[in-house]
């Protein structure tokens, strides 16, 4: 049954005093996250081969069990995988595996996990509409208008799914049990969300949430860059929905039986909505388009924080203004924070991590000319590096930290990768800002390339050069989220000593070849979710890179450190390297891409 406003107001009230009582007893609930994850977990085989012999304090915890990273741990990912059920890191059995965006050796990562850790991801979801409801009342009383889809989902050969955690989350059972809060009254039936075609879940949503317009007080998607990818849907399908919404019938290119059935439980033939939705649509401009067509909007809730900032002028001007809600902070290992001021200025978000998530630990960070010099994440820490982990309620207001996890389903001392910095207290209990992932240089959407990704698909793709005599005398790059969806550039200088003019085909080759080199999460975005656009090469005239140094040393960059940047997002840098471009080429075709990781598809 639907929640009465009473109950509704009442339940508002146990969520806001849960954060108050656990950000004031902060330590005190560490501690006793951590005593529960190992005691229970005692006996399994990863804290026995670390000698931590049954102890559950902070103490002995950090002396004998070892700061890890994902390449640690992944031979005993890999027996689990492979259908080893043996308590490994956990004494509950793995139930599923969630693929990070972030990867290792070019295949999305494993994180194992329980189902009671997909639930405290709920929980933490549970606590975001109390919170914003102080700032908007009533939300209860409409709809919220999200564009969500789901991923391909693969099986290990031990025949664990694994898919990333928004699918996850979307295909639990938690989520269906959701939808009975006042606050999921959503556009958007579950059969189209949960239509893996990414066409007809687009369009079904879309449609959904055009025939609702007036119901809808909240627009959004997980990430900046869904929301724009399904304005920009809207922009060339608008007329088909039109004819949809005019007529009540439902476009013949929706074939799945479910999605057309919900749908067709919503849509009633409504001339004078299609005709004002056209109005708007046929405009010469598009700027405002949200508050437009869905004109009680309050807000738009999308994570803008990390790489998807990039984003936020093309929404602030699809939205005419409208703020723009930042609310949870997670990754696959676990969900970590809220946003307890949701309607700040998108670049003052800042995140208050909830102590009951997992137990945080905190190592230090420190930049050398303003580039971060952390401890690398290629090696195992020495005992002074591991001696510089702070807890959470140690941190310093200022100092940057990466983030490192112990969560309930077996992670130990796990270095996430990500970098915060200290904003603020919420009582006890610290705020951070997310500065950056670490290492990643280029990002679209869930992608995440990083400089030795980067530079190993350039060297793959200059073989293609050897013919002509030519070489890359230098490169850099940026995300181009102009263009939507978003696409890499790259920029090439280039040294031929052949006679033999380069055609342009030579070069779109080029640009297959680095597609075809970086990780699965990037050929998804590019060959199924088409989240991403085809990778382009700018070849530049000689001497375009003594120039870009040039006006790095005028900006104050020391000539003898001066290293070329193998990405720029500095709009000057970037013009001047737009400035001098003499041709440029695309990738001609998608990368291959086929669902789960490439060993287990090249076993019989």
């Amino acid at each position: 049954m639907k929640a009465t406003e009473g109950s509704t107001v009442e339940e508002n009230k146990k969520a806001l005093q849960f954060i108050e009582e656990v950000t004031i007893n902060v330590d005190e609930v560490q501690k006793r996250v951590l005593a529960e994850i190992l005691s229970r977990n005692a006996n399994v085989e990863y804290l026995q081969r670390h000698d931590l012999n049954g102890h559950t304090d902070r103490e002995t915890f950090k002396k004998v069990m070892p700061v890890i990273t994902y390449e640690d741990i992944q031979p005993d990912i890999n027996r689990i995988a492979n259908g080893d059920k043996s308590p490994i890191f956990c004494s509950q059995p793995i139930s599923e595996f969630l693929t990070s965006s972030g990867t290792s050796g070019g295949e999305r990562k494993l994180m194992p996990t329980i189902p009671e850790e997909i639930g405290k991801r709920f929980q933490l979801s549970s606590l975001v509409m109390p919170v914003i409801s102080q700032f908007v009342p009533d939300l209860e009383k409409g709809k919220g208008m999200y564009f969500w889809s789901i991923k391909s989902e693969a099986k290990t050969p031990g025949g664990l799914p694994a898919s990333p955690v928004l699918t996850s989350m979307a295909k639990s059972p938690y989520f269906n049990n959701n939808r009975f809060s006042p606050y999921a009254n959503y556009t958007s039936p579950a059969e189209t969300i949960l239509c893996p075609d990414s066409y007809q879940n687009m369009y079904s949503q879309m449609l959904c949430g055009l025939y609702q317009r007036k119901e809808v007080l909240r627009v959004g998607s997980h990430f900046a860059s869904g929301l724009i990818r399904a304005i920009r849907f809207l922009e060339k399908h608008w007329s088909l929905l039109c004819n949809d919404i005019r007529m009540g019938t439902l476009n013949t290119q929706i074939t799945d039986q479910s999605v057309r059935e919900s749908v067709m439980k919503i849509l009633k033939p409504d001339p004078e909505l299609a005709d004002s939705i056209e109005a708007e649509c046929s405009r010469d401009s598009w700027q405002g388009i949200i508050a437009r067509l869905w004109p009680n909007t309050k807000y738009v809730a999308v994570v803008v924080t990390g790489s998807m900032s990039q984003y936020i002028p093309t929404l602030d001007y699809y939205s005419n203004g409208l703020p723009l809600v930042s609310i949870t902070y997670g990754s696959s290992e676990c969900f970590f924070g809220i946003n307890l001021n949701p309607f700040c200025n998108p670049s003052e978000v800042s995140y208050t991590l909830i102590p009951t998530m997992c137990y945080f630990e905190f190592a230090p960070i420190h930049r050398d000319n303003g580039v971060i010099n952390s401890i690398s994440k290629s090696k195992s820490l020495n005992e002074k590096e591991q001696n510089q982990l702070v807890d959470l309620v140690d941190v310093q207001i200022g100092q940057e930290y990466e983030l490192v996890v112990t969560t309930y389903s077996g992670l130990y001392r796990y270095r996430v990768g990500d970098v915060l910095r200290v904003a603020g207290y919420k009582n006890n209990a610290p705020q951070f800002y997310f500065v950056c992932r670490e290492n990643v240089i280029l990002s679209i959407d869930s992608d995440k390339t990083d400089e030795a990704e980067l530079q190993n698909a350039v060297k793959n793709a200059v073989h293609n050069l050897i013919p002509f005599d030519a070489n890359v005398t230098e490169y850099t790059s940026y995300a181009d989220t102009a263009t939507i969806p978003g696409h890499y550039v790259l920029f090439w200088e280039l040294n031929v000593n052949g006679c033999t003019q380069i055609p342009p085909s030579v070069f779109e080759d080029c640009c297959l070849t680095i597609e075809e080199s970086l990780n699965s999460v990037y050929r998804q975005g590019r060959a199924s979710d088409k989240s991403i656009g085809p990778l382009e090469i700018r070849i530049v005239e000689i001497g375009t890179f003594d120039k870009l140094m040039d006006y790095c040393v005028s900006l104050g960059a020391s000539l003898d450190q001066y290293k070329t940047p193998r990405c720029v997002k500095f709009a000057p840098l970037v013009e001047l390297l737009n400035s001098r471009v003499m041709s440029r080429h695309f990738s001609p075709t998608c990368p291959n891409w086929v669902p789960g990781n490439k060993q287990w598809n090249n076993m019989n």
